[in-house]
């Protein structure tokens, strides 16, 4: 089975709504129009199906087979296709927790499903589940030996007179795959020992690894968040090489320079950055802010492309740089969280999410009353860009020259994403951001060529003004969302 290289998710990133929608909020039956989409026009193999923090159809497997017969009779998912679930984490999300149980126990109903359309031999569609915020081997043994044992193995049991399977069917798969989804500092850092201490006493000859881009950047500022990846996928391929076993990275990147600037028109630079990782995530933006074709074909190259091996770097020049860089940004976003939030407000929603607000340091974590609490990547970022301040800025006026020209070694593509980011700079707001801000924007100004967007900048400027003067909510509303048109992504 080839092992997707585009895995469409449900990242609410979209300046704009898709033609198939008829809001402007996706939810519920748009998000089935939406998985088949992307498997039958545009050209991705696999749909995250995210259970995180939302309302969700537990019925998509069903729904999809009774609309679009023909197409999945000649695709089949579990085998062509892939459908990935995405699951709470009940260390981190208390309140969510049963919402995993409950999620495992539907993927054999799934696989019944299959059998309408494919018969008896049918793959399971659902064999797969990410697992975000990971921190141990324990939580992903968990989450695997509970489908074995509580779900897979309910067949066996007897409910007073007759076995489970003679009563109401068998239950597969047996067991299903748990993939780990890292996303702070310290588990980045740990993603061989925990990768390894899991797959001690399984006898797999791979195992999928999902490392995320937006919450690092959040937290520890984008530079930074590149850093941590590359020494992420540098410690998987040397785990692969060790266990002899293949080892494939996924990456959750958006549109956003901020949080990975993947998206149609920089396609062959991400593969450049990235030449390790085995799967790529469609997130909305890139799927609905550019002209289909372009979408298309930018799927294509990425399918096309095989993974190469993963780029060597200096591991403790790295980590120093991390550590100066992280320091700095975070005093940076203490001074402007007001602001943030603020401006966050303004933010239009793309999906039918559960109000969430994190915490800055771990944007999911425990409520902590010393904290800054900060709104979740993609609006942190739509507030940062609709104000002018590129949030790609915060943190770089730490650099020395000599760190600079290390960064620029690592990051391949550090110029192009920064000139990337720039565009959306207004220098009329510059007075408006705190002195720590300011002297950030200096130096990004020193070290990258600027090469301003005039109307997203006209627009920003008129943001902070109209906030500043108390306008009414909706004009301003409406030039945020002019403003993530202009870009081509929300956050």
């Amino acid at each position: 089975m080839q092992v997707p290289r585009c895995m469409s998710t449900q990242h609410p990133d979209n300046a704009k709504a898709p033609f198939f929608a008829d809001r402007a909020v996706l939810e519920g039956e748009a998000e089935i129009k939406e998985a088949y989409y992307a498997y039958s026009h545009l050209g991705c193999c696999e749909q995250m199906w995210d259970y995180e923090g939302k309302e969700v159809d537990a019925f998509v497997v069903k729904k999809l087979f009774t609309r679009y017969e023909t197409f999945f009779r000649a695709h089949a998912v579990g085998r062509d296709l892939f459908l990935t679930l995405r699951v709470p984490n009940p260390r981190v999300e208390r309140l969510e927790a049963k919402v995993l149980i409950e999620t495992l126990e539907s993927i054999p109903r799934s696989h019944d499903a299959a059998r309408t359309l494919y018969g008896d031999d049918a793959p399971c569609p659902i064999f797969e589940v990410i697992l975000p915020m990971t921190s141990s081997a324990d939580e992903l043994n968990r989450v695997y030996h509970y489908y074995r044992d509580f779900v897979g193995g309910k067949e066996q049991q007897r409910c007073y007179d007759i076995t489970v399977r003679d009563w109401v069917g068998d239950y597969l798969p047996d067991a299903i795959r748990v993939i780990p989804l890292f996303e702070d500092l310290e588990r980045l850092l740990s993603v061989d020992t925990i990768v390894e201490e899991y797959l001690r006493d399984k006898n797999y000859d791979s195992q999928r690894v999902f490392l995320a881009r937006s919450d690092p950047a959040l937290n520890y500022g984008q530079l930074s968040a590149v850093l941590l990846t590359k020494i992420a996928l540098q410690r998987l391929e040397q785990l692969e090489s060790k266990l002899g076993i293949e080892l494939l990275p996924i990456i959750g990147v958006g549109s956003a320079p901020f949080r990975g600037n993947l998206h149609p028109g920089r396609v062959s630079e991400f593969l450049t950055e990235y030449p390790s990782v085995q799967t790529f995530t469609i997130q909305s933006a890139f799927k609905y802010d550019h002209p289909q074709p372009k979408v298309h074909a930018a799927i294509e190259q990425l399918n096309a492309t095989a993974r190469g091996p993963a780029q060597e770097i200096d591991e403790d020049a790295s980590r120093a740089v991390i550590d100066k860089l992280s320091q700095r940004y975070a005093k940076c976003v203490h001074e402007l969280a007001p602001m943030i939030n603020n401006v966050a407000s303004y933010v239009p929603a793309r999906r039918a999410r559960k109000l969430h607000i994190g915490l800055f340091g771990y944007s999911r974590e425990l409520d902590d009353p010393q904290s800054v609490r900060l709104p979740r990547a993609i609006g942190f970022c739509a507030a940062l860009y609709s104000i002018g301040l590129p949030p790609e800025i915060l943190g770089l006026a730490a650099l020395s020259a000599q760190e600079l020209a290390f960064v620029r070694r690592v990051y391949v593509n550090v110029d192009q994403d920064l000139r990337d980011s720039l565009r959306y700079l207004s220098v009329k707001n510059h007075k408006q951001f705190p002195p720590i801000v300011r002297k950030d924007i200096e130096a990004a100004l020193d070290m990258f060529p600027l090469e301003i967007d005039a109307e997203h900048a006209e627009l920003a400027t008129g943001i902070m003004t109209d906030l500043r003067h108390g306008r009414p909510r909706a004009e301003i509303s409406e030039k945020v969302q002019r403003a993530a048109v202009c870009r081509r992504f929300l956050g």
